[in-house]
């Protein structure tokens, strides 16, 4: 049995207010999240780290593995209208949020598609709910808000007016990032910089 509920992700609506992008609640299945929630990786503070960082176990690892997976990437190209299959893919983890975390921006131009994939209970928090925004200027001004509840997952192409961000919120904040690159070249880069910046997060408090 898959890991991913493919059929939901094919019959799931591609949205365009404000930018194209494919939201999808539930689509892991509840085994697979909660094993992967029992073995994610203790993240003790805030920042994006890449999984070769961490330390996680099998549950976790199959579910990483299934999102890296051809079947995702034929899926959800198809549905997108990206070309994803054989693109080289990078993966970051999140475990908690600082209240500085969340200011607009959009995602770096050497990406093709970011999935967020989010792994935490009901979120009843007011802040920490990613929002797709009209503009670059104004968290009010915004479409679509995404509540970082367990097994949702967002989709998106990395173009130069998908801004998003969300309100502050200090804590625990569980969430995959998987993005597909249009390089290798590009992806050792990445692996570099985030590798640089985790080990200078061990040594601030």
């Amino acid at each position: 049995m898959s890991i991913i509920d493919f059929n939901a992700l094919e019959s799931a609506t591609l949205a365009h207010d404000p930018y194209d992008h494919v939201l999808v609640p539930g689509l892991i299945t509840k085994t697979a999240l909660d094993a992967a929630n029992e073995d994610f990786p203790e993240i003790e503070r805030a920042g994006s780290f890449p999984t070769g960082r961490l330390k996680y176990g099998s549950g976790f690892a199959a579910l990483i593995e299934a999102l890296e997976g051809p079947e995702l990437a034929a899926v959800l190209g198809t549905k997108m209208g990206v070309h994803l299959e054989g693109k080289p893919t990078m993966v970051t983890v999140r475990g908690r949020a600082k209240p500085t975390d969340g200011q607009i921006h959009t995602d770096s131009a050497g990406k093709l598609v970011t999935v967020l994939l989010y792994m935490n209970p009901a979120w009843e928090e007011p802040g920490g709910q990613l929002r797709l925004l009209r503009s670059p200027a104004d968290l009010d001004d915004y479409a679509v808000e995404v509540p970082p509840d367990e097994g949702t997952f967002l989709a998106f192409p990395c173009i130069e007016n998908a801004w998003h961000g969300h309100h502050p919120f200090d804590g625990e904040r569980r969430t995959i990032q998987l993005n597909w690159v249009n390089s290798h070249a590009y992806k050792t880069r990445e692996h570099v910089r985030h590798s640089i910046s985790a080990f200078f997060k061990k040594f601030k408090r």
